[in-house]
């Protein structure tokens, strides 16, 4: 591999990211599950275990089998391999005002869109692929406003936070 895992058994991390893949991918054994002709007990319990249970144990097996240098190791590389697709931190004011758009719409949607449903059957029997398409453009709007936006909302949440013109 790289010079600088020569600290790393190449086997133990092969093996450790195998065991790391394999937690991450057990809740898409839930279907299996749930389709299988087990007691609904042993379905529900399973399933619950491949969603919240099984990921966590094999994180931690895997963190054991690489190490601390291992896991350093492979953390580093989903790093850097992640940071390209982060939104930027400040964005031009035509994509912050698109962005802004993104998010509101889906929002007011979800708030008028009840009241005025009982005047429209049209409006009233929308698809759920409507509903699904507006919560991929709320979502979406997220990376689109960029990264100052993100601390702007998580202020939100906070008591402490205080508005600082710039």
């Amino acid at each position: 591999m790289d010079s600088e895992i020569k600290e790393i058994s190449k086997s133990r991390l092969i093996v450790g990211i195998i065991v790391f893949i394999i937690g991450f991918a057990s809740p898409l054994f839930i279907p299996l599950v749930t389709n299988s002709n087990l007691q609904v007990a042993w379905k529900t319990g399973l399933s619950a275990l491949l969603a919240f249970g099984i990921p966590e144990v094999f994180i931690i097996v895997a963190v054991a089998i690489m190490g601390k240098a291992g896991y350093t190791f492979l953390k580093s590389k989903l790093a850097d391999f992640l940071q390209p697709l982060l939104p930027p931190d400040s964005v031009s004011l035509t994509r912050y005002r698109l962005g802004l758009i993104m998010f509101s719409l889906p929002i007011l949607a979800g708030w008028v869109l009840p009241y005025i449903g009982h005047f429209s059957p049209l409006i009233s029997d929308f698809p759920i692929s409507y509903y699904v398409a507006t919560d991929v453009v709320f979502l979406t709007s997220f990376f689109v406003l960029g990264g100052d936006f993100w601390d702007k909302f998580s202020g939100l949440f906070s008591n402490s936070v205080k508005v600082s013109e710039i």
